[in-house]
């Protein structure tokens, strides 16, 4: 089925489904970037719309009503609370009290149990392929605790995160502290991702016979955790 005809349906079962106040926003807003965001990454990344939840309500921290852009019922017991963040709105026009109020909500939310995902409009609209790399790494969290994975695999995936996460490049001992395992089976790991061209050796000189003592993540690393 096209993108429109899905996205209709979807609308029209939730306007039937809601009265009042809530009804009337999904019949009276202009959804471009929210409906950009289900063409342009959504669709291509779940493939349907399943479990989603436009304009969703819920109360602020002062027990005002917020409403997400959408909610996602995540078959991992979480519910993800997405917004499409334009500049404008969210950064040239707000004031300093409409900051505080957007970071203190955020922060609210996330101590209630909710996911807050928060993506650019510039990017929805021109650059998706960044929202799909990013929210299948974010998803992937999830995944590995229903998903078997072999314990080398799931060291590797390990491995690359810290090193993902430190601001210089990494040594066989920092692997070792960071996952309690010998020696041995740190530099075989680091090694194996150096194979797979994930990770970049850096040696203690120019020659090529010379020892490698630490490791670097190369540009697209994150790839092999989506």
């Amino acid at each position: 089925m096209e993108f429109e005809a899905v996205y209709a349906s979807f609308m029209q079962s939730h306007v039937q489904r809601r009265s009042g106040e809530r009804r009337g926003r999904l019949l009276s807003r202009d959804f471009h970037g929210e409906k950009l965001f289900l063409r342009k990454v959504w669709m291509p990344l779940m493939g349907n719309l399943d479990g989603l939840h436009p304009e969703y309500e819920i109360s602020d921290w002062r027990g005002r009503p917020y409403y997400a852009d959408y909610a996602w019922q995540s078959p991992w017991g979480i519910t993800v609370l997405f917004e499409i963040k334009g500049f404008g709105k969210h950064v040239r026009d707000m004031d300093r009290n409409g900051y505080c109020n957007e970071l203190n909500r955020e922060v609210f939310l996330q101590a209630m149990g909710y996911r807050v995902v928060c993506l650019a409009y510039d990017d929805v609209a021109d650059r998706p392929e960044v929202c799909l790399t990013l929210l299948r790494l974010y998803f992937s969290q999830f995944h590995t605790a229903n998903a078997p994975m072999s314990t080398n695999l799931l060291g590797e995936k390990e491995v690359l995160k810290f090193a993902l996460r430190q601001a210089i490049a990494i040594r066989p001992i920092d692997v070792t502290r960071h996952l309690q395992v010998d020696y041995r089976t740190a530099k075989r790991l680091l090694d194996q991702l150096v194979v797979k061209g994930w990770l970049k050796p850096i040696r203690a000189g120019a020659g090529v016979g010379e020892r490698i003592v630490r490791y670097e993540a190369v540009k697209d690393a994150i790839k092999y955790l989506c």
